[in-house]
């Protein structure tokens, strides 16, 4: 007894058989823990608890406690085995740790997937030779030097496969772009979204395009995504040789002042470039809003130039006649409290205007000169908060009027945005205190209506903090 106790394979084997389970035990534990949190350490912990850890322990059982030699055929098999699967634990923890758990934006996210591939490799053939040279006891340096003999064979033959990935390591290490950024060559446009060993995958936004990286490194192409922040594309518009120049810029610029797409802190600037033709630079966040900000700026672009009398592609517009003036006269007429006569009298001051669907009608901070008066469609009051939110306060359908502040002088406290198509009447503010002078309680309809809006502006706001 007492020389069993003094053998050294006794404590190997106590040692194995205890300590065996009890780190099974926990790392099954650890393993359940990462699974309910979503982790993606789950995966590499349950690698180390099904495979490493059995074969470790074989390993440490076969030499330690039952003294089979080193140099036996079973111990190296299961030397390899166990040397396999620390190399797959080893790459599966630097996947899930340095690239899959990676920020959003960050460099990890970003990197191509070409140097992953790279890495892969790499740490796969160093793992392989140390397990042929220390295990199995192979000629490594010899193994190398037919391999190299065989690349410069395969390379002759493979020549244009291994140049494209020549090219594409190139380009990557000289890093002219990255994952997420717009180039621009003579045949395609669009976001970058992948890169491998022979190609980049270009999102044309109808298709993705293949480029093989010996074309990109070859060619020029634009990077519309270098410096960040500096995106800026134009728009051309024509308008009649009457129009002040000066007028169709400033109705340019204040159109794409009020783009959505519109990068924070950029201007637009308009000029003219000859003949009819204008044209309206507008910075943007990313190349990707492009197309979306050309077609919401000559959308209300159409709109606009028509509400300030010019004529864009010299188009007339006849959408104001004596006839729907008057149409729209008698739809708002309860809400003014008109009789035939009186509007009949408003006829010539009146006018008729359209607004473009998610066009402002009007601004927070603007003092209106009129008030609006719905005739169709719907518009939207929405009030900012404390934290640049924006929240939704009432709905205003045909009847309904904007602009009442133009009586006080006095800023308005919410914008006013188009659900759809809208046609609004403007009377001016000599018009409106003409009738309210006539008319006192039209004064007091239009105070308990900035009453109740400034009411609403206020209960929407606190609902939105809380």
């Amino acid at each position: 007894m007492s020389s069993a106790l003094s053998a050294p394979w006794f404590f190997w084997a106590v040692a194995l058989a205890v300590g065996f389970p009890v780190v099974l035990v926990l790392l099954t534990e650890i393993h359940n823990a990462l699974r309910r949190r979503g982790s993606l350490l789950a995966r590499p912990v349950q690698l180390l608890r099904n495979y490493i850890l059995p074969l470790g322990v074989l390993l440490l059982l076969l030499v330690q406690a039952i003294e089979v030699s080193g140099d036996a055929t079973p111990v190296r098999i299961v030397s390899t085995v166990f040397c396999v699967v620390v190399l797959i634990l080893l790459l599966s923890g630097l996947n899930a740790t340095v690239f899959q758990g990676a920020p959003e934006g960050s460099w990890r996210k970003r990197i191509p997937s070409i140097f992953l591939d790279v890495a892969r490799f790499a740490l796969i053939a160093v793992g392989a030779a140390l397990i042929l040279a220390y295990i199995w006891g192979a000629n490594v340096g010899g193994l190398f030097t037919a391999l190299g003999v065989s690349s410069i064979v395969l390379g002759l033959a493979l020549q244009n496969s291994v140049g494209q990935i020549i090219s594409g390591l190139l380009v990557l290490f000289e890093q002219p772009f990255q994952l997420g950024d717009w180039i621009e060559t003579s045949t395609v446009r669009g976001r970058v979204v992948e890169v491998n060993w022979r190609a980049t995958h270009i999102d044309t936004g109808t298709g993705l395009q293949i480029m093989p990286n010996s074309a990109l490194a070859a060619a020029s192409f634009t990077n519309h995504s270098r410096p960040h922040g500096s995106h800026t594309f134009s728009v051309t518009t024509v308008f009649a040789v009457d129009d002040p120049r000066d007028d169709v810029c400033a109705m340019l610029n204040t159109v794409a002042s009020r783009l959505p797409q519109l990068r924070p802190g950029g201007t637009p600037s308009s000029h003219a470039v000859g003949g009819l033709q204008y044209t309206t630079s507008i910075p943007v966040r990313s190349p990707a809003d492009d197309f979306a900000a050309k077609v919401t700026f000559l959308r209300w672009v159409w709109y606009a130039s028509r509400r300030a009398g010019l004529h864009l592609d010299e188009a007339e517009d006849e959408f104001e006649t004596p006839e729907r003036v008057s149409r729209s006269l008698a739809i708002i007429a309860p809400t003014l409290r008109l009789t035939q006569d009186e509007a009949d009298a408003l006829l010539p001051h009146a006018r008729l205007a359209r607004y473009g669907t998610d066009e402002y009608l009007q601004i927070v901070g603007d003092v209106p000169k009129r008030m609006m008066f719905i005739v169709n469609g719907r518009v939207r009051l929405e009030a900012a908060t404390e934290d640049g939110g924006v929240v939704d306060v009432r709905t205003l359908e045909a009847g309904d009027f904007l602009g009442q502040t133009a009586l006080t002088r006095e800023p308005v406290t919410a914008s006013a945005r188009a659900l759809s198509e809208v046609t609004v009447l403007h009377l001016g503010r000599e018009r409106i205190e003409e009738l309210v002078g006539r008319k006192p309680v039209l004064l007091q309809v239009i105070g308990r209506a900035i009453e109740d809006r400034r009411a609403d502006i206020s209960r929407a706001v606190t609902t939105a903090a809380n």
